[in-house]
């Protein structure tokens, strides 16, 4: 009697299973009416603080956004949230549910899915890759307005992953003002054309320092490169953000900054950015 291989039943099995999550991830993604992914062609650029500030200003603003973080090997949204001790729960339809940090903001990281947050996160690019398609289609996010997508320096798995998971993603570049970081945003903008991915903006991180003794105005590195790339590249210059060294105590100390300085010039820079962002969008 000839023996029946369970391999089709298998393939079949895993056939299904595709088809269903690409189906999770298109219903998610019609109900996030705008999706960003914020991206750097270097680190060190202030990309996340730029993401989580962004995300914060537009929620207060009465939009309801939410913030993915797949920055898989180093996610610090929670941490710079100041809900780096929570965990990711599980509704009753087996979905996962964001941290939800406010009313209209909530938040997705890897680092909610882990028990130690000192665990190494040693994926291969296809692993990376399913892990983004779960956090848009295993993920109940809602109806949102905007979806931050934080993603690591560079041009490697993981923008590339967003660029083919998240229809319609536009792109926001964040650079230093610096020539050395400028070289590696135009890497960024080649990035994106060649996936043919938007560039909805540029914003120029770390753009000047107020001395808070003397109070004299310091361009440590630079000032304008920025503006004058985005200009040169036909790109919409979105703002510049001011440096304030209390956004790396607050990161060190797991705080909300935005909360903490409510009226720093730093605040008041990244309400400008979202309001930009509001009428372009």
């Amino acid at each position: 009697m000839e023996m029946i291989s369970g391999g089709g039943c298998d393939a079949q099995k895993k056939q299904q299973a595709q088809q269903d999550q690409d189906t999770a991830v298109e219903n998610s993604l019609q109900k996030i009416k705008n999706k960003f992914v914020v991206m750097s062609g270097k680190g060190g650029v202030g990309k996340t603080s730029v993401s989580v500030n962004v995300a914060m200003a537009l929620a207060n603003k009465g939009f309801k956004v939410g913030i993915m973080d797949v920055d898989i090997h180093g996610p610090d949204v929670p941490r710079m949230l100041g809900i780096n001790k929570e965990m990711l729960g599980v509704n009753a339809e087996r979905k996962l549910v964001p941290l939800n940090y406010s009313e209209n903001l909530s938040a997705v990281s890897i680092e909610s899915l882990s028990a130690s947050k000192d665990d190494a996160i040693i994926w291969r690019g296809p692993v990376k890759h399913s892990a983004i398609r779960q956090f848009i289609g295993d993920v109940e996010w809602g109806e949102l307005d905007y979806l931050i997508i934080d993603s690591p320096p560079g041009t490697g798995d993981e923008p590339l992953s967003v660029a083919q998971v998240i229809t319609g993603a536009r792109a926001i570049i964040v650079t230093t003002p610096q020539e050395v970081s400028l070289a590696d945003v135009r890497k960024s903008i080649n990035f994106c054309k060649t996936v043919k991915m938007d560039i909805f903006g540029l914003i120029e991180n770390m753009s000047g320092f107020t001395c808070p003794h003397c109070g004299e105005a310091i361009d440590m590195f630079g000032t304008g490169g920025g503006e004058k790339t985005a200009r040169d590249f036909d790109i919409h210059f979105l703002g510049r953000i001011p440096f304030d060294t209390k956004i790396v105590a607050c990161g060190d100390s797991g705080t909300c900054y935005r909360d903490t300085y409510k009226d720093s010039p730093v605040t008041a820079a990244f309400d400008s950015v979202a309001d930009r962002m509001a009428k372009q969008a």
